[in-house]
């Protein structure tokens, strides 16, 4: 069974993947509201060389190996959230087995170490893109799972693990489906928002896949690390749709990123790639009624991102060196 303390109280959370993109905002979040934090990654938070706040435990390493694992997950965890993943729709295409590996088999890992230590509650990180293409119709958590890609079905079957151990063993198990994520901390990713970073500040160009009218939900990072609070304190159980709530075109996208970085970014358009679905159109009612309310428009979220980039404010971030595909279905 469960343990009986409640998810409002401060206690002992573990985050995976709590050094990257996602996870360093809902560690300092989580940290703010007074828990203790088991942060397991491939790097240590906050960084190397840098000290760690006395509330943090790292386990630094990969989750493949179940004695990182076994190491993470400890009898006074009352919560995980699994952020650590394989993130790249073309990479899972490339490699889907190793996708399968670090998707699939770590999540049922840790939902058995969760079972066996009595961890109340299991945060997946999901996606969206675990119903495939829809065509333009709206996106709800009851929409049949057909994804498209490895990516898509590695998280759908993420989600089926949860719904399980949710059922048999009485964690509270919730699958949040993200959209597109973006916001500050993006420098080393080559998703479309970073792109469009690095095209203005280097008077470059950016490559669109098709005509550029593709819709995708966009969601401050703020605004997720805010839906991951208010489904865990709400003691939500499977599914559920944290978005933006407002789709835009990619060339909507370049339009706000020129906008705000004063740059003309020239556009250049290539071959739509597999996998790709032309809309992302979804409905967050459901996280709405239990008290989520994105607050960021894409204007202001560009603009928390900008900094990182702008050479007249920072040093230039280094372009990424992997040559894999966005980390976003985009």
């Amino acid at each position: 069974m469960a343990k009986e303390s409640g998810s409002h109280s401060p206690g002992r959370v573990l985050v995976t993947g709590g050094a990257g993109f996602i996870g360093r905002r809902l560690v300092r979040a989580l940290l703010a509201a007074g828990h203790e934090v088991t942060v397991a990654d491939l790097r240590r938070f906050p960084a190397e060389g840098d000290s760690a706040p006395a509330a943090v435990r790292n386990v630094t390493g990969d989750l493949c190996d179940p004695a990182i694992a076994a190491r993470a997950v400890t009898d006074d965890t009352v919560a995980i959230f699994h952020l650590a993943a394989v993130t790249s729709v073309l990479r899972s295409v490339d490699d889907p087995v190793h996708t399968h590996m670090v998707n699939v088999d770590v999540t049922g890992r840790l939902l058995e170490l969760a079972r066996e230590h009595s961890v109340e509650s299991f945060v997946l990180a999901s996606t969206n893109a675990v119903t495939g293409n829809v065509g333009q119709a709206v996106i709800t958590e009851q929409k049949v799972l057909r994804p498209l890609t490895p990516y898509g079905a590695t998280k759908a079957a993420g989600e089926m693990l949860v719904n399980a151990y949710t059922n048999c063993y009485g964690i509270k198990g919730c699958s949040l489906r993200f959209s597109n994520v973006y916001g500050p901390g993006m420098a080393e990713k080559d998703s479309f928002i970073p792109r469009l970073m690095r095209a203005a500040r280097d008077a470059d160009g950016v490559q669109v896949r098709g005509d550029g009218s593709m819709l995708r939900d966009v969601v401050h990072v703020d605004d997720i690390v805010a839906g991951i609070s208010v489904a865990w304190q709400a003691g939500h159980t499977g599914p559920l749709i944290v978005a933006g709530g407002k789709s835009v075109t990619v060339m909507e996208m370049v339009q706000a990123a020129r906008r705000v970085t004063g740059a003309p970014i020239p556009v250049s358009y290539v071959p739509v790639g597999p996998g790709e679905m032309p809309a992302v159109v979804v409905d967050i009612s459901a996280a709405r009624a239990l008290g989520y309310q994105p607050t960021m428009d894409l204007d202001a979220g560009l603009a928390t991102v900008w900094p990182e980039f702008d050479p007249a404010r920072t040093p230039l971030p280094a372009a990424p060196t992997s040559t894999s595909a966005p980390e976003t279905q985009l």
